[in-house]
């Protein structure tokens, strides 16, 4: 599951291959779609949720309350099943996504005009980054490069090769990591990777009233 961007969505995984996925793009209900989708995917593979044997969660980068949301709840179904939590980069479920031969970029929409973004040499070979910044602090570094994902196609003046897909599904992120799982590798601890401080903060200098 990964709530990261804008995209809701749920996936299940045989080992072999996506036996069933949920995509919902509302960047504002994360927290509404997210059980609903994971149930509606149980339902169309005729499983039990009891039938899982482990959970793989985006880690972001992403927006705080956004991404919290699945790896929260990623560690409820964790604790209740008894199984593994295991993380992956979204950018790098992205990139394996869209499976492209030669190096690119991946880049995501982080708001106050920023993006998140990574270099893959290839689609399960990142070498550059999570990071955010501006699009126009990166352009020349990336110039020249495909650019995938919802954060190249809002910057065109600085992604000219943008690709997609614009939005990460779930059975990329899980055939992923069922690739590495597969071939022993260790995947990234179910913690966030924010980038940067959460846009709530409490302000300075603010003044304390107490009753009198």
């Amino acid at each position: 599951m990964d709530t990261a961007t804008p995209a809701v969505t749920v996936a299940l995984h045989d080992g072999t291959r996506v036996v069933a996925e949920s995509v919902q793009v509302d960047a504002r209900k994360h927290g509404e779609l997210l059980l609903p989708a994971v149930d509606r995917v149980l339902a169309d593979a005729g499983v039990k949720l009891d039938a899982v044997t482990d959970v793989v969660v985006g880690v972001g980068p992403g927006p705080y309350t956004g991404l919290r949301v699945g790896l929260v709840t990623a560690a409820t179904f964790g604790s209740a099943l008894s199984v593994p939590v295991h993380g992956l980069c979204t950018l790098d479920g992205l990139a394996y996504a869209a499976g492209l031969a030669g190096p690119f970029a991946v880049a995501t929409d982080a708001r106050r005009k920023e993006v998140y973004w990574a270099r893959y040499e290839d689609a399960r070979t990142r070498t550059e980054g999570p990071s955010v910044d501006r699009p126009a602090d990166i352009a020349d570094r990336l110039a020249g490069l495909p650019v995938v994902g919802a954060g190249a196609v809002l910057y065109p003046e600085a992604f000219p090769d943008a690709r997609g897909p614009e939005h990460l599904a779930a059975g990329a992120l899980a055939g992923l990591a069922a690739e590495r799982l597969a071939a022993g590798e260790e995947l990234l601890p179910p913690q966030p990777l924010y980038l940067r401080r959460p846009d709530a903060q409490v302000p300075k200098n603010y003044k304390v009233v107490t009753p009198k």
